[in-house]
Order: structure tokens, then sequence, then C-alpha cells
């Protein structure tokens, strides 16, 4: 089974190019957002727990976060491949990750960074509240925080994964097609 751990800051275009990657390998992926915003809109204890901290533009709490994961894992052991798409991110996180996925026998493949500038972050995220209506897209501080938070919290994850030679940088610039070109043929360098 081949896990992937799509990499980056907010705005580095994961759900996207995850999108693409399972349309052409047919992975099954898990946004770890995307879970917790659901269960936000469901109004849910997991969703009410976690709702101050994403307003804030912080990180869910560890715990949470990875009983989220656990529990995809278990249920997806016959999944042709993974692509955990805004997880792990934190050092706790990659190291629980870790024991999880050998536990279950598929440890993580690679880490596929998608590297960005800020200032083009920045102008993501804008341009994806005005379409999305993403309160956490719509603010220009709150982006800057959630960006800072990744460099401080989320950033020293790839550290973790660069001795096991599981890390590789992917310029995240150019056309969606580009970006999606060059991660792909990450993959199948591995999958050779």
């Amino acid at each position: 089974m081949f896990n992937l751990v799509l990499f980056g800051p907010p705005g580095a275009g994961k759900g996207t190019q995850a999108e693409k990657l399972i349309e052409k390998y047919g992975f099954n992926h898990i946004s770890t957002g995307e879970v917790i915003r659901e269960q936000i809109r469901k109004g849910t204890e997991l969703g009410r727990s976690v709702q101050s901290y994403i307003e804030k533009g912080q990180l869910a709490p560890d715990g949470l976060v990875i009983d989220i994961i656990a529990d995809y894992v278990a249920k997806h052991k016959d999944a042709k491949g993974n692509i955990f798409d805004g997880f792990p991110r934190t050092t706790v996180q990659a190291k629980a990750f870790d024991e999880i996925m050998e536990k279950n026998g598929t440890p993580v493949s690679v880490m596929l960074s998608l590297e960005v500038p800020d200032e083009e972050l920045v102008k993501r995220l804008l341009l994806r509240g005005k379409e999305s209506g993403r309160a956490d897209d719509s603010n220009e501080g709150v982006i800057r925080d959630r960006i800072d938070v990744y460099k401080a919290q989320t950033a020293v994850v790839a550290d973790h994964y660069k001795p096991q030679g599981k890390h590789r940088a992917v310029n995240g610039l150019g056309t969606i097609d580009e970006i999606f070109g060059r991660l792909c043929q990450e993959i199948e360098s591995l999958n050779k």
C-alpha cells in the first residue's frame, strides 16, 4: 500500500492536488481539516471542541487529530493507497502516526512537501476566501497567523521524515497541471 503525506502550508494547493492524484492513482484521501470542518458544520462534540482553535488560526489538539487518523487507518486497510492531507501537523502527531501505520503494517511511503512563498499563499487564500466563503480564508491577519503557526509547529515535521529518506520538496508554483506533473514524477519514481 502506498501512503502519501501531502504536506505544505495553508494555500499550497494540497486539496486541489489530492483530487487530481485520487483520480489518477485511485488512492483514498483523508483531509483532517475537512473532517474537522464537517464536524463543526454538524455541531458535533468534536466540532464544538475544536471550533475555537480553528477560528483563531490555531491547530486542533494533537490527541484529537491522532484519534481521527487512527480510526481512518483502521477502516481503510485494504486501500490501494492513501493520501494524508494536513496530517501530521506536529512532531508529536508524526511520531504517533508512524506508530499507527507500523501497527497496521502500512508505513508512510513518502512525504511530498509543496513549497510556496508566503506572499503567494496569502494571495491564494484570500482568493479562496472570496470564492468559498470560508471565514479562516477571508482575513489576512488570520491567514498570516496560520502561516506563522505552520512555520513554527508544522514545517518541523519535515525534519522527522528527512532522516528516514521519506521527505521530498516539490515546487508548488506554476499551473495546477505543472505542479501535478511534478508530484506524479515523485510518486512514479518510488513505484518503479
